[in-house]
């Protein structure tokens, strides 16, 4: 068994200040980093975090080291890829001494987990909220999936491709994702794409493909299906996703949301 803890939208801003003067999201990815040390030892084989994008709210220096400092109490080694509300540059610069980390161009990499792979995408179009691979990206998969061979691989992007049904939403998702779908349909083995963006727990299907997004540590996103509206935040309990490889009944990969905090139990079942 393998497996690694998604994690996504920590948003974390400069110590002492809310996200929207409301979200705490600095405490809310304690909470989560708790949460997650705490449940470790019930959880076998997993053995790294990704977080999927929006590490920072603003993408500056400041915003990235308090990140860092932060995920300096995760008993995991982590390793993640850019959001629309990051920097590029400066989170390179913040990170340039991971070994994941390109030393130019997108922040794409790729990390084999034995029974699968992990291909992780840059979406990041500095300027915008949505997302795009453009040529460079997409090439970066093509290569990715032709040498993985017939290995199955989980796509990881901070922007979905999938609607969430919040159309305040859906119009900030990946613009290119009909390209990659038709990449990853064409993949002999099987194929998940995982992402955040939404700040919310939801599964799709795009032909073979499953396609999950995860929630976010901290805010969430109204779910809100109006159209014409903006998007609201909400303080509902965050969560971060555990991913397991498990051989039976056949291979494949399971995700269970973890929601942050401590809550009471476990106890025995009885009459």
């Amino acid at each position: 068994m393998s497996g690694f803890i998604q994690i996504t939208d920590t948003h974390v801003v400069a110590p002492g200040t809310l996200v929207c003067r409301r979200s705490d999201s600095a405490s809310a990815l304690r909470q989560a980093i708790e949460t997650i040390n705490a449940k470790l030892p019930l959880l076998a084989g997993i053995d790294c975090a990704i977080v999927t994008g929006d590490l920072t709210d603003h993408g500056t220096p400041e915003e990235y080291a308090h990140f860092a400092a932060l995920m300096e109490d995760l008993n995991l080694p982590w390793r993640a890829i850019p959001g629309n509300h990051d920097q590029r540059e400066a989170m390179r610069s913040a990170f340039a001494d991971e070994p994941w980390m390109p030393i130019s161009g997108p922040i794409h990499w790729m990390r084999d987990f034995g029974p699968f792979s992990v291909i992780a995408l840059d979406t990041l179009l500095e300027g915008a909220h949505y997302g795009e691979l453009g040529p460079e990206g997409l090439a970066f998969l093509d290569a990715s999936l032709a040498a993985i061979g017939d290995q199955p691989a989980i796509v990881a992007t901070h922007h979905p491709w999938m609607h969430s049904g919040i159309p305040a939403m859906d119009a900030d998702n990946l613009r290119d994702g009909a390209a990659l779908m038709k990449r990853l349909e064409a993949h002999p083995a099987p194929l998940r794409m995982i992402s955040g963006h939404v700040h919310r727990a939801m599964t799709g299907q795009i032909g073979r493909v499953t396609c999950q997004i995860a929630p976010a540590t901290c805010h969430s996103v109204l779910t809100d299906h109006q159209p014409q509206t903006d998007p609201q935040l909400v303080l509902e309990p965050g969560g971060s996703t555990v991913c397991r490889w498990l051989d039976a009944p056949g291979p494949g990969l399971v995700s269970d949301v973890i929601p942050t905090g401590a809550f009471p139990g476990p106890f025995p079942f009885q009459d």
